[in-house]
């Protein structure tokens, strides 16, 4: 890496997750439901993937916006205390920090956000000495930062323009517009990171293969996450597909992804091959299963290696 104050720069949206697990059924209209556990955590994708890469020994620095509230001095203890540099954090006067209602069915969950401050952040926030203090740029969520994603291209024009490597994880468009110009911005995005339906949604396309097919000829590499089902990559050249690291006693999969994002760009960062990058993502994709909450599982870095030694029979010299 240069030398640089941080590897990677994630730009993004924080908010709190309000976690109600082990529920029977779907909510109705007018009737009553209960949840058998409950978890009050650090949210958001662009956060659980901070948190989480910090941990795994990537020094990571954070841009995104909250309120003056309870809500924002957790997220500020919790992203210090997993060592990401907080400094980048800016207070709004106007909102309240986001949160996100998580409501847990097994593997399958349904969810109720309240952006707040996320949106926000505009690119008028991100100053050229920021993007240059970092080697990498990962930016989330872009469809809840309703300030930002107008100039999402302009904020990846100059993040290569001031040398970087970049990487995106879209998520889901709550409005399902998804109206950004993907052939502007995917020739500028170094790895893009979306899920199944989501890369469906972007090119009205009915698989992934489909998909990849329909954007490869702008985009550099495609990780495209698909749960149990694994993970389809396209290195440029081809598709490689990896089955999923299965866990027999999953807690919940939210922020799988987003830990999935967390190993993938580890690796990559520090230039390892694509096969590394792609079987590293599995494994920390599965490790976030095996606790409540996007970074339940990333206490620490002693943490993350025992669960993978224990439960994937994985051991790993590069985790220093």
């Amino acid at each position: 890496m240069s030398e640089k104050k941080n590897d990677v720069l994630v730009i993004g949206e924080l908010n709190i997750d309000l976690i109600l697990g082990e529920i029977e059924k779907f909510p109705e209209m007018g009737k009553e439901v209960l949840a058998k556990s409950m978890n009050q955590t650090l949210g958001s994708s662009s956060a659980i993937f901070a948190n989480n890469l910090s941990i795994l020994g990537t020094k990571v620095s954070f841009l995104g916006k909250v309120g003056c509230d309870s809500y924002a001095e957790q997220i500020d203890s919790t992203l210090r205390q997993a060592g990401v540099d907080v400094s980048n954090i800016l207070k709004s006067q106007t909102y309240f920090t986001g949160i996100t209602i998580a409501l847990n069915f097994g593997n399958e969950r349904a969810m109720v956000t309240y952006p707040g401050a996320m949106c926000d952040l505009s690119i008028r926030d991100i100053s050229d000495e920021t993007l240059k203090s970092a080697s990498h740029m990962h930016l989330s969520s872009m469809f809840l930062q309703d300030a930002l994603k107008p100039d999402v291209v302009e904020l990846f024009k100059r993040a290569k323009f001031h040398g970087m490597t970049t990487s995106l994880d879209p998520q889901w468009d709550p409005a399902e517009n998804w109206d950004i110009d993907f052939n502007a911005l995917l020739p500028l995005v170094d790895v893009f990171l979306p899920n199944e339906t989501e890369i469906r949604m972007i090119t009205n396309a009915n698989s992934i293969e489909d998909a990849i097919r329909r954007i490869k000829p702008f985009c550099k590499i495609v990780v495209v996450k698909n749960g149990i089902n694994g993970a389809i990559m396209w290195d440029g050249n081809k598709l490689i597909k990896k089955p999923a690291y299965l866990n027999k006693h999953v807690v919940d999969a939210i922020g799988a992804g987003d830990s999935f994002n967390a190993g993938f760009i580890n690796r990559f960062i520090n230039h390892r091959s694509l096969d590394e990058c792609l079987d590293f993502g599995a494994l920390c994709g599965a490790v976030n299963t095996t606790a409540s909450g996007g970074t339940g599982a990333f206490q620490s870095l002693e943490a993350v290696k025992l669960c993978l030694k224990q439960t994937f029979n994985k051991t790993f010299d590069y985790l220093k």
